[in-house]
């Protein structure tokens, strides 16, 4: 069997490896054995291959990978919409119990009912938004909170 069909082989192995473990670490091994097939493919002698995949490995996985590793360590993105307004402080504009009421979050004004169903909210207390329930937001006092 010829060379690059070898190279070949271990590229495809170590793919799969990757898709099983979900590393990243053996996908760009497998990349390396890649670029060996093909040097090996070119006629290269097997020192220039196994130089050519020494080099490919470590350029991926000394550029790649921490590139990576910093990027899945960022926080989550950040959420938007209605999500973006759970924990966030509001004002009652009207009170709030279990028949209704508005809150001010931010510069909007949202439906609202307490997170208790048996509490009444007075106007112009501070709440926090612990859920959004379609339009609704539902609060809790952040006296109590």
């Amino acid at each position: 069997m010829t060379d690059w069909v070898l190279w070949l082989i271990a590229a495809g192995v170590l793919g799969v490896a990757e898709m099983l473990t979900l590393t990243f670490v053996l996908g760009m091994i497998a990349v390396a054995a890649a670029a060996a097939a093909i040097t090996a493919l070119i006629g290269l002698p097997p020192a220039v291959q196994i130089a050519a995949f020494a080099a490919v490995s470590a350029m991926l996985l000394g550029v790649v990978r921490p590139i990576a590793r910093r990027h899945h360590q960022t926080p989550a993105s950040l959420q938007s919409g209605a999500a973006a307004l759970v924990g966030r402080r509001a004002t009652a504009v009207t009170d709030v119990d279990r028949s209704g009421g508005q809150v001010r979050i931010g510069g909007e004004i949202w439906t609202a009912r307490p997170y208790d169903e048996h509490a009444h909210i007075a106007a112009g207390t501070a709440v926090d938004v612990v859920q959004i329930d379609g339009a609704t937001a539902v609060v809790l006092s952040a006296e109590v909170s």
